[in-house]
C-alpha cells in the first residue's frame, strides 16, 4: 500500500481508502475517487504539484495535498 502522492508516472493502482479532513475527503468522493476505483497516474507538474490522473474514463487534476489522502494498492 502507498499514497497516490508517492506514485510514479505510469503507475496504476486501486483506491483502498480515503483519509484526511472532511472537506478534502468529500471533494475527492464527489470527483469519483472512491474505494475500488482504478487510477492511472498520467502526468506530474514540473515540481510535482498538481498531478493528472485517469479515473473512471476521464482525466482529473488534483493537488498533492489531496493525493496524500488517497491510500492505494499498486497494480503490477
Amino acid at each position: 500500500m502507498k499514497k497516490l502522492s508517492e506514485f510514479s508516472i505510469g503507475e496504476k493502482g486501486i483506491v483502498k481508502r480515503i483519509e484526511g479532513e472532511t472537506r478534502i475527503r468529500r471533494r475527492l468522493l464527489d470527483m469519483g475517487v472512491t474505494p475500488g476505483a482504478e487510477i492511472f497516474l498520467r502526468k506530474k507538474a514540473p515540481f510535482g504539484d498538481p498531478i493528472e490522473i485517469t479515473i473512471r474514463g476521464y482525466e482529473l487534476t488534483i493537488r498533492n495535498t489531496e493525493a496524500e489522502c488517497v491510500e492505494m494498492e499498486v497494480i503490477k
